[in-house]
C-alpha cells in the first residue's frame, strides 16, 4: 500500500539520528523522502561500523549497521551544499516539496540561503523543521550537541543506574530517538494546519527540550513533592512492586501495576496474607514501605524457577517478564508473529530490518522500505526537476552531485 502520507514530498537535510528518524517515520508512512548526502561520503553514519551490511557474496559494503537503523525507505541524492550550484539545486527541490527537516547547528544554513526564512520566503507554504541540541536561540544555542550529553545535560543520567552506582545513559540514544518522533508530531501537525489555512511553518526543536520534557513523572515528582528524583535502579518512584527479582535460576521483570493485581501476586505464590497486611495494602503503602516488601518478595521467589514464577503470574494476570537479550527478543513468539524483523530486498542483496511498530487497519505502512545507496537516486530525483543528463555530467564534473 501506498501509505497515509504518499501524498506528501520531504526534503531530508539530517544527518545522525535525531532528523534522520523523523523522516524515517514519514518514510513509513507512505511520504517521499529525498535524503541529501555529502558526494563520495554520504551521511556519517554509513562509516559507523562494524558491523557492516554484507552484499550476495558475504563481503561487508559500506553502509553500516546504524546508518541502516534510520534510513529505510528513503531516496539518496549526492550533493555538495557548500557550493553554489547545489544551493540552487537544493532550493528548487525544496520548492517541490511540502517539508524540510534539517539538524544542522544555528546559523550553519544561513550561510548557503537554505535557513527557515530564505527557504520559506520562496515558498510560504513550506513546512520547515530546524533540529538543534539547544534551540535557535539562548546562551547555548550555538554550540554542538550529542545524545550522550544531552541525556546527561537534561537530568536523565541522574535517574538511571543502581542507587550505589555511577550514573548511565540508556542504552540506545533515546533522546535522539524522541527528538525524532517530536519532529515528525509536529510537521504532521503543522500539515494538517496547513490544510485549514494554506500557511507553512517553522518549527524550532532542541534536544536539551525533549530530554526535559521527557522526564514526565520523575519531573513532576520534583516539582509537586520538592524531592530530587535519585538512581533506584530498576525500582519503580511511585508504583509498588516494581523491580528486577530473583528465582531459582535467573531474574524476571515484575510489573504491578495497581492493589488488584498486587493481591492476584500474593494469592499466585500462596502468601495471601500479605495482601491483607496494612503495610502493602495501598499501593501508596507499599511505596512506603518498600524496604520490608522487596526483600520479602524475593526470598519467596527463589522457590521457583522462571519458567514456574511466569508461569503462576501470567495465569493470575500479573505482569511479568523476561529479560531478554536482542537475539532473544527477535526469537520471542509474539514479536515473530508480529512481523517485527523482516527480510527485505537491497541493491545489494538482502537487508534485514526492524518493522515500523504503526498498524492501521486500511491506510497502513510501507513494507518494502530499505535504506539507499549513496547517491544511487540522484540522477531521477535531479531528472524530476529538469536537470536532465548533460547538465547532470557538468555537475558531477564540478563535484557538485
Amino acid at each position: 500500500m501506498a501509505g497515509p502520507l504518499s501524498h506528501l514530498r520531504v526534503l531530508d537535510l539530517g544527518r545522525i539520528m535525531a532528523a534522520p528518524w523523523a523522516t524515517q517515520i514519514l518514510a513509513d508512512l507512505g511520504a517521499e523522502v529525498i535524503k541529501i548526502e555529502r558526494p563520495g561520503a554520504g551521511d556519517d553514519t554509513r562509516g559507523w561500523g562494524p558491523p557492516f551490511l554484507k552484499d550476495r557474496d558475504g563481503n561487508p559494503t559500506k553502509d553500516a549497521g546504524y546508518f541502516l537503523s534510520v534510513n529505510r525507505g528513503k531516496r539518496s541524492v549526492t550533493l555538495d551544499i557548500t557550493k553554489p550550484a547545489g544551493q540552487a539545486i537544493a532550493k528548487r527541490l525544496a520548492q517541490d516539496c511540502d517539508i524540510v527537516i534539517e539538524n544542522f547547528k544555528v546559523g550553519a544554513l544561513k550561510r548557503y540561503g537554505l535557513d527557515a526564512a530564505s527557504m520559506r520566503a520562496i515558498k510560504p507554504s513550506l513546512i520547515y523543521c530546524s533540529v538543534t541540541g539547544f534551540g535557535q536561540d539562548g546562551p547555548r544555542a550555538e554550540q554542538a550537541a550529542y545524545d550522550f550529553m544531552i541525556q546527561a545535560m537534561c537530568g536523565l543520567m541522574s535517574l538511571t543506574g543502581e542507587a550505589e552506582g555511577a550514573p548511565q545513559k540508556v542504552g540506545v540514544p533515546i533522546v535522539d530517538l524522541m527528538t525524532g518522533m517530536y519532529a515528525a508530531v509536529a510537521v504532521l501537525a503543522a500539515v494538517a494546519r496547513r490544510a485549514e489555512t494554506g500557511e507553512g511553518e517553522t518549527i524550532d526543536l532542541a534536544m536539551l527540550d525533549v530530554g526535559t520534557g521527557i522526564l514526565a513523572n520523575q519531573a513532576m515528582n520534583y516539582l509537586v513533592g520538592g524531592r530530587v528524583p535519585h538512581r533506584a535502579g530498576n525500582r519503580h518512584p511511585n508504583i509498588q512492586p516494581q523491580d528486577v527479582f530473583p528465582a531459582k535460576d535467573g531474574q524476571i521483570v515484575l510489573a504491578v501495576g495497581n492493589d488488584g493485581q498486587f493481591a492476584k501476586l500474593c494469592e499466585a505464590i500462596d502468601r495471601p496474607d500479605w495482601a491483607k497486611d496494612a503495610r502493602f495494602m495501598r499501593n501508596a503503602d507499599r511505596v512506603r514501605h518498600n524496604g520490608d516488601l522487596t526483600p520479602l518478595l524475593a526470598t519467596r521467589f527463589l522457590d521457583f524457577t522462571r519458567a514456574e514464577l511466569t508461569a503462576r503470574l501470567d495465569a493470575a494476570g500479573v505482569p511479568c517478564g523476561p529479560i531478554n537479550t536482542v537475539p532473544d527478543v527477535f526469537a520471542d513468539p509474539q514479536v515473530i508473529h508480529r512481523g517485527i524483523l523482516s527480510r527485505r530486498r537491497h541493491p545489494a542483496g538482502e537487508v534485514p530490518m526492524v518493522a515500523n511498530p504503526i498498524r492501521m487497519a486500511e491506510a497502513g505502512t510501507r513494507s518494502d522500505g530499505v535504506p539507499p545507496l549513496l547517491g544511487q537516486d540522484t540522477d531521477s530525483v535531479l531528472d524530476s526537476i529538469g536537470i536532465g543528463a548533460a547538465e547532470r555530467a557538468a555537475l558531477a564534473a564540478e563535484g557538485v552531485i
